[in-house]
């Protein structure tokens, strides 16, 4: 049998956090987001040189920074230019679950003129989420219709 050349339980792209602490952004993902640890390798100093999150059926790979390798934390840079979209079950309580973890409010869940409830935070490693239920299909005429009416 061929090996696949994508491999099962990975989409064609896959985000790759660069964090100050990565075994604290796991625990964190854990209690905030429902995350699943699904694995980590270690380096001989305890840095985590390679790991692997799941949240919802999307994985996550991070590992802690390593300025000599030019890989360095938001935090490092100043903060992040990429959010994440994280569609969920119920916005209202994993946003609230993340603030109660140590999360920092960007933007307030409100419903969206394009059909989605949403709200943006960012992480205590500097990396922004924007969490979001889907609420009503909006065709792409009546999504220009009230983008065109708010701006």
């Amino acid at each position: 049998m061929a090996v696949k050349p994508i491999p099962d339980g990975y989409p064609a792209v896959t985000p790759y956090l660069i964090v100050h602490d990565a075994a604290g952004a796991i625990a964190f993902y854990e209690q905030a987001f429902g995350a699943t640890e699904l694995m980590r390798l270690a380096d001989p100093s305890g840095k985590l040189a390679h790991a692997e999150i799941k949240i919802g059926n999307s994985p996550i790979m991070l590992s802690d920074e390593f300025p000599e390798m030019d890989h360095r934390s938001a935090q490092a840079i100043g903060g992040t230019p990429v959010s994440l979209m994280v569609y969920v079950e119920d916005v209202d309580s994993l946003f609230n679950r993340a603030i109660a973890a140590g999360a920092t409010e960007i933007r307030p869940v409100e419903n969206q003129f394009y059909g989605d409830r949403a709200g943006t935070l960012a992480d205590p490693f500097g990396h922004v989420w924007t969490l979001a239920t889907h609420v009503e299909d909006v065709s792409m005429e009546e999504v220009n219709a009230r983008f065109s009416a708010m701006v």
